[in-house]
């Protein structure tokens, strides 16, 4: 006989969890128990939220379901931006909640949620378990859930006398993972498509891509002399200095890379659903009709035709794809090797930061010192607001698995992301980037990075506003200032009180000193960045957009 929280734990070890983020709480103290005897590494956060974009930039990093466990009432909701950012960006999680008892539902007790009503519309499955011996059933169907087809979070309730219930139970098994491979008829019919193609374009995106698939689908690139983008913070799926690689197909992209999307004849869209960002609104592939021929590969069946109508669909993961892919080659170079020359030109010159602007501080020149005292496997987070622009456009990424960033554009994610991937790769570099409107949603997570030692560097840039907003309120109702203004604390002696490192640049050239004193120190480190206001983005300042210009 055993209690449902050790079958839930046994489940857990079965499927292969090594790490768990949670904030603790009395609905789930029969698991917190179970886990006192268990070797999974248990990590406490500071907020919900937190706890559950640590497991989201953990199943994005390695693959695997990040797993996090929160009570019930406001912990269940505090959680539920972490599942947000998961579900839009398509990657695998589970979430735990601790659920008032069986015998009192449906009478709004204490915290109670009916969590299939809350988080319906924002996961890819949410299960409440009501039977013990159901749990290694039905978490077995959690993880294959989760990481099957699109990949997405899974919601799973979890009532807490459920959990104390002793019951007869099968032992857990392993789920086991679907890979969908491309048909011959589809792989004919592309190879017919490219050889014909006059001005192909690929673009690569989504999850479920590893390693492996990533250098081999960059040699068949090379062999086919195909231009390749990456969709919007997707840049870890390509090496950025690799001579097919013509940029990021994100917000605002360079001018030449979205016309060589628009003119392509054929796109292949492999991995990604091209959403409304990174399509540029839909203008860069109109829907559901591109302009382009249109080969759209995805894991999951759904995606294809459902927001643009591909000539070819292909429904198969990115490493199947790959894999069938890397027999295709070409009788000769093809007639666009020299437009593929020309777009990786024209990426390099577009991130290429400049060496001025407003303010003592320059994002540019700081851009260009990390860049080049940066390695190749150190992993760079972030949240979302203008100051991205400055990580997302300058660096350039090498290897995979070194970007921790959501798609869904969500503040907040830099610093508990930082957290986990240094948790993960504790041999490597990681650098959090955060405005100070973003760090302040979830800074407190700097307390977990001290707690448990992981020497991340936090980057706060400071420019004392919703940047991002105040952009487009400028844009929009010029002189019109409501509700962007911040007044903040002091980050470098913010960092010192929770006992890490702390760092203020008040001009450009403090910057490279300040960085090596925050990796020397030995602790989690923040360096504090003053931006001028008026920096707002890297070709225009916040004066020039207020008058139109």
């Amino acid at each position: 006989m055993k209690t449902g929280g050790e079958l839930i734990v046994e489940a857990l070890e079965a499927n292969g969890v090594d790490r768990l983020y949670c904030v603790p709480g009395e609905s789930y103290l029969a698991v917190l128990d179970a886990l006192y005897e268990s070797t999974i590494r248990t990590i406490v956060c500071r907020q919900e939220g937190g706890a559950a974009m640590m497991a989201d930039c953990h199943g994005r990093l390695t693959g695997r379901p990040g797993i996090c466990f929160v009570t019930r009432g406001p912990g269940a909701t505090n959680a539920s931006a972490g599942v947000h950012i998961a579900m839009q960006d398509s990657v695998p999680m589970i979430l735990f909640i601790g659920q008032v008892a069986r015998g009192i539902k449906e009478r709004e007790a204490f915290q109670e949620v009916d969590y299939k009503a809350f988080y319906g519309g924002i996961a890819k499955w949410v299960v409440e378990i009501d039977d013990a011996a159901r749990i290694p059933e039905l978490l077995t169907r959690a993880f294959a859930v989760a990481t099957s087809g699109r990949p997405g979070p899974v919601v799973v309730s979890l009532p807490e006398d459920m959990l104390t219930s002793e019951v007869e139970a099968s032992a857990a098994l392993p789920c086991t993972p679907v890979e969908t491979r491309p048909g011959h008829h589809e792989m004919e019919k592309l190879a017919e498509l490219l050889i014909n193609a006059k001005r192909p374009f690929v673009i690569l995106g989504g999850t479920r891509w590893d390693e492996a698939a990533i250098s081999s689908f960059q040699k068949s690139a090379e062999r086919w002399a195909l231009p390749v983008g990456c969709s919007f913070r997707r840049q870890m799926l390509f090496d950025h200095l690799h001579p097919c690689y013509a940029g990021d197909v994100g917000i605002g992209p360079n001018p030449q890379l979205a016309d060589a999307i628009k003119n392509a004849d054929l796109v292949l869209l492999l991995g990604s659903r091209l959403g409304e960002m990174p399509s540029s609104d839909y203008t860069l592939l109109k829907s559901p009709y591109p302009d382009q021929t249109l080969v759209h590969v995805h894991a999951d069946a759904n995606e294809l035709g459902r927001v643009y109508r591909p000539a070819l669909a292909i429904n198969a993961t990115p490493s199947a794809f790959v894999a069938a892919f890397a027999e295709m080659k070409p009788e000769a170079l093809p007639d666009w090797a020299e437009e593929t020359e020309r777009l990786h030109g024209a990426y390099l010159a577009w991130s290429t930061p400049p060496e001025t602007g407003p303010g003592p501080v320059k994002m540019g020149p700081i851009m260009a010192w990390l860049e080049e005292n940066l390695p190749d496997d150190a992993i760079l987070t972030n949240g979302a607001g203008n100051y991205a622009t400055w990580l997302h456009r300058f660096h350039r990424f090498r290897r995979f698995a070194t970007q921790g960033a959501p798609t869904s554009g969500s503040m907040g994610y830099g610093t508990p992301a930082a957290v986990a991937a240094k948790d993960l790769f504790p041999d490597r570099e990681v650098i959090a980037f955060a405005g100070d409107g973003c760090f302040l949603m979830n800074g407190q997570e700097f307390a977990t990075a001290v707690q448990y030692g992981l020497r991340i560097i936090v980057v706060v840039v400071n420019n004392g506003t919703f940047g991002t907003i105040r952009m487009h309120q400028e844009r929009h109702y010029p002189g019109r200032v409501s509700a962007t203004d911040l007044q903040n604390p002091d980050f470098a002696a913010l960092a010192r009180a929770y006992g890490g490192h702390g760092e203020t640049v008040e001009k450009t050239e403090e910057f490279a000193g300040a960085f090596e004193r925050a990796r020397e120190s030995g602790k989690p480190a923040i360096i504090e960045v003053k931006l001028d206001p008026e920096a707002i983005t890297p070709t225009r300042t916040l004066t020039e957009i207020r008058e139109g210009r």
